[in-house]
C-alpha cells in the first residue's frame, strides 16, 4: 500500500536541498536520520533516490545476522564494476569479503586507507549519494570507514540511517560515530519520532477517504501503534477499513464515567474497590458494569477487561 510521506515532508525537503547543494557545489553533506524501527527512515531514503534521478548511487547496509569487517563497503561493492579500479586487487578482494583471500597482509590502518580509496574511485569527480542504512548494526571497521568518509572533500551526499545507540550492536562507538557524523559542519540531523494523531489521521483519509475516518478510528489507531508509520501501515493491510471500525469498537458509546469503571475492571478491580475508587456506590458500579458489558458484547469482566486493554481504556488516575 503507497504511503505519502506525511510528517516527513520538512525532511526530505531539506535533504532534496543538500543533495541539489551537492551538485551544484561539489561539496560534501553529511545527512544522518535516527529513529526506532519502523519510523520511516528507509522510506525517507527511498524518496530522495527516486528524486535523485541519474545522480551516482552507492549503497549498503549491514549483515545483521554475521556482521563482517567492511560489510557495507562489502555489500556497496556488488552492485559496481571494480576490474577497473586503481586498488590492488587483493586487498579489493578482502574488502569484497572473498573468503579465499589471505586477511593478515595489510594492517586495520592501512585497510581503512584503501577502503577510503575505494569508495573515492567509485565516486570520481561526479556528485554523489552515499547511503549507509542500519549505522546501528555495523561493524566496527564499517564504523570507521562511515566517520572517514564523512571527513574527505568527495562530492557526496553521505546519509545514514540508524536506531538509537542503545539499539546498536556496539552502543558506544555507534554515539561515538553518530557524534561524529552530526558534528561535521554544515551536517544534517532528523530524528523520526511515532506520527501524532492528526498526521495518523491524514494517513488513514489517505487511504479510505474523509467520510470512512472518524476522530474514534484515528484514536483508535494511534493509540495501537503509537503513530508507528511501518506498524499503522500493518495494521491497514491486514484489518482493512472494516476492521478499523471493529478496532475503534464501540467505544465511542460508553459515557466517561462508564470508561472509568471499565478501565477499573481492566486493572482487576473488583467492584467495591471501583466505588472506592471512583467514589461512588456499589450499586451505581454494578449499573455502569452491566451497561458497558451490554455495549461492548462482553460475555464477563474477563472479556470486557481484554477489550479494554486492546483499546488502552484506563482507570481514572487517582492521587
Amino acid at each position: 500500500m503507497a504511503v505519502p510521506m506525511v510528517g516527513r515532508a520538512p525532511a526530505l525537503d531539506e535533504l532534496r536541498r543538500a543533495l541539489d547543494t551537492v551538485r551544484a557545489e561539489k561539496q560534501p553533506v553529511t545527512a544522518v536520520l535516527t529513529g526506532a524501527a519502523g519510523t520511516g527512515k528507509s522510506a525517507l531514503v527511498g524518496a530522495l533516490l527516486r528524486a535523485a534521478g541519474s545522480t551516482n548511487v552507492l549503497s549498503g547496509a549491514a549483515r545483521v545476522h554475521s556482521p563482517a569487517p567492511y560489510d557495507w563497503l562489502a555489500a556497496a561493492l556488488q552492485r559496481h564494476d571494480t576490474d577497473q579500479l586503481d586498488v590492488p586487487q587483493d586487498a579489493l578482494s578482502w574488502l569484497k569479503q572473498d573468503p579465499d583471500v589471505p586477511r593478515e597482509r595489510y594492517t586495520p590502518d592501512a585497510l581503512l586507507r584503501i577502503a577510503v580509496t575505494t569508495v573515492r574511485a567509485l565516486v570520481k569527480a561526479a556528485p554523489a549519494v552515499l547511503v549507509v542504512e542500519d549505522l546501528h548494526a555495523l561493524d566496527p571497521a564499517s564504523l570507521n570507514l562511515v566517520a572517514e568518509l564523512a571527513a574527505t572533500d568527495l562530492p557526496a551526499l553521505l546519509l545514514v540511517t540508524s536506531q538509537p545507540p542503545e539499539a546498536a550492536v556496539s552502543p558506544q562507538l555507534t554515539a561515538r560515530t553518530l557524534a561524529r557524523l552530526t558534528g561535521r559542519p554544515g551536517a544534517i540531523r532528523h530524528h523520526l519520532s511515532g506520527l501524532a494523531p492528526a498526521e495518523v489521521g491524514e494517513l488513514l483519509r489517505h487511504a479510505y477517504g474523509v467520510e470512512a475516518v472518524t476522530v474514534e478510528i484515528t484514536s483508535a489507531v494511534w493509540r495501537r501503534t503509537e503513530g508507528n508509520p511501518y506498524l499503522i501501515t500493518e495494521l491497514m493491510a491486514r484489518l482493512g477499513p472494516e476492521g478499523l471500525r471493529d478496532l475503534a469498537g464501540p467505544q465511542a458509546d460508553l459515557t466517561v464515567r462508564e470508561r472509568e469503571v471499565l478501565g477499573c475492571i481492566a486493572e482487576g478491580m473488583s467492584n467495591k474497590q471501583i466505588a472506592r475508587a471512583l467514589e461512588i456506590s456499589v450499586r451505581t458500579v454494578t449499573v455502569h458494569v452491566s451497561n458497558l458489558l451490554r455495549k461492548t458484547g462482553a460475555a464477563s469482566r474477563t472479556e470486557a477487561a481484554l477489550w479494554a486493554v486492546q483499546r488502552d481504556v484506563r482507570a481514572r488516575a487517582t492521587s
